[in-house]
């Protein structure tokens, strides 16, 4: 190999077999301080860095930071979205044993695929490695990604199908969450039925425009956020193995809710009769301040969420009629997209969803060391599709029932919050069933290959006299 390169980056090109394309780019858009260690480098770090280089779209990067000014406009007028709420008369529950009908014989035709966005690290929680390995049990601390494993085999045996469920890693994680399958023999799940797939990283840039530095030889790069699960599904080839298999719907949800109700046929029966491209849950928002987007539509017809800093305080504070918060639905990240739509929107060559951008604290290399410095994070949101469809159901659904995220080390949304919910939720199904629960414990876990809703449990289940209890 032949290789070429002065130490004064700044006035000669450096060369090196196989990346003259690579290279010429990053002279051509002015990056050439990433070849500043390029003397310490060996032949593996030239070719390492040079290999990340080449998956920078600098076009793209250079579009991002000149637009990094313009805040995403939301210049059209907007009123509260349409929802189905929770039923109350006869009627409303009426319709939704209707849709739990249609969701259930659906399901059991094998039209459904559940899809997990995994790509994060536990580094908030205190935790080394994926989140997904998070111990979240509330008694048998069974990881994140376990009680998902678990609920997809209970729902493949309830309704007698095999359930695919494609998994979205990120590069930080892929490697680690695969081999914790593997350790655990996939949760008594069909390995066939298991589909990793990486979403794309996007580098981050600084103040001036720059790429940063992770170290000698590699630049800084994040996640392209979870609004990129669609694009990458598509240039996985997953999206296609999927239609291969007769999948019409795709159940999304995130790792760090451990209370998702993954396959859910009243959800699913509302999407299919509504015959929606995508379809949401949503929840009442507690108080006007809640950092939830909520639900909005749009006067061109079309609905969307509009962030909570995005979202005026004259809005925020709105009342309705009845003395409620007039923008009360708040989105919680749980979405059924259906695969023709999801097609439509990524087969093109232009960008589906936009960036947004985000001001951020990052640790640069810089002088032989890490450094904090600002800088600029880029990444999709997964609710921007909305605005891209012609027909979209949003559905109520109680927080208690199915949402206890997972995102802080301690105080709101961390564990120690799910694990409380978690309990509840199980103490709410037995005291359903007539169970008797005594004084003495306070802590319940029921496992979903027990049950995935109450209706699974039998009647006169006893509960020992126990502080911890754990049904399976």
């Amino acid at each position: 190999m032949r290789i070429l390169y002065t130490k004064d980056v700044n006035t000669t090109m450096i060369s090196f077999t196989g990346f003259d394309k690579t290279i010429n780019n990053v002279y051509k858009f002015n990056q050439d301080h990433v070849f500043q260690y390029w003397s310490d480098l060996t032949d593996e770090g030239k070719t390492t860095l040079l290999k990340e280089l080449s998956m920078v779209d600098f076009e793209l990067m250079n579009k991002l930071y000149h637009q990094r000014e313009i805040k995403i406009a939301y210049n059209l007028e907007f009123d509260p979205a349409p929802y189905i709420p929770l039923p109350k008369s006869k009627r409303d529950i009426e319709e939704f044993e209707k849709a739990r009908e249609a969701g259930i014989k659906y399901i059991g035709k094998g039209k459904v695929a559940a899809l997990l966005v995994s790509g994060g690290q536990g580094t908030r929680l205190g935790f080394h490695g994926p989140k997904g390995l998070y111990p979240i049990g509330p008694v048998s601390d069974k990881s994140l990604l376990r009680i998902h494993a678990e609920k997809i085999l209970k729902y493949s045996e309830k309704y007698g199908v095999s359930i695919p469920w494609c998994i979205m890693t990120s590069l930080d994680n892929h490697d680690d969450t695969v081999r914790y399958f593997d350790e655990n023999r996939f949760f008594n799940l069909n390995k066939g039925d298991v589909i990793f797939f990486s979403q794309k990283m996007i580098p981050s840039l600084n103040s001036e425009g720059k790429l940063i530095l992770k170290s000698k030889n590699s630049i800084f790069m994040n996640p392209d956020g979870h609004g990129g699960t669609l694009t990458a599904l598509h240039a996985s080839g997953v999206l296609d193995d999927l239609d291969g298999r007769g999948i019409e719907s795709i159940s999304y949800f995130q790792v760090d809710n451990p209370m998702m109700r993954i396959i859910d046929p009243v959800f699913i029966g509302f999407h299919i009769i509504n015959n929606s491209d995508v379809s949401s849950k949503a929840v009442r928002k507690l108080t006007s301040t809640e950092k939830v987007g909520v639900f909005v539509k749009f006067n061109n017809g079309k609905l969307g969420v509009v962030e909570y800093s995005d979202l005026s305080l004259d809005k925020q504070n709105a009342i309705d009629d009845d003395g409620g918060l007039k923008f009360c639905m708040g989105s919680i990240a749980i979405h059924i997209f259906n695969i023709s739509f999801v097609k439509a929107i990524t087969s093109g060559k232009t960008i589906s969803l936009d960036y947004h951008l985000a001001k951020k604290k990052i640790e640069a290399y810089q002088m032989e060391g890490n450094v904090e410095i600002d800088g600029f994070k880029f990444e999709k949101f997964i609710f921007d599709s909305l605005t891209l469809t012609e027909k979209n159901t949003i559905l109520e659904t109680l927080r208690e029932d199915e949402f206890a995220p997972v995102k802080n080390k301690s105080g709101v949304d961390s564990p120690e919050t799910a694990k409380e919910l978690m309990s509840n939720l199980f103490r709410r199904w037995l005291t359903s069933k007539s169970c008797e629960i005594p004084d003495e414990t306070k802590m319940i876990e029921i496992s979903p290959l027990l049950a995935v809703e109450p209706d699974d449990l039998h009647d006169n289940i006893t509960i020992p006299p126990e502080e911890k209890v754990y049904l399976e």
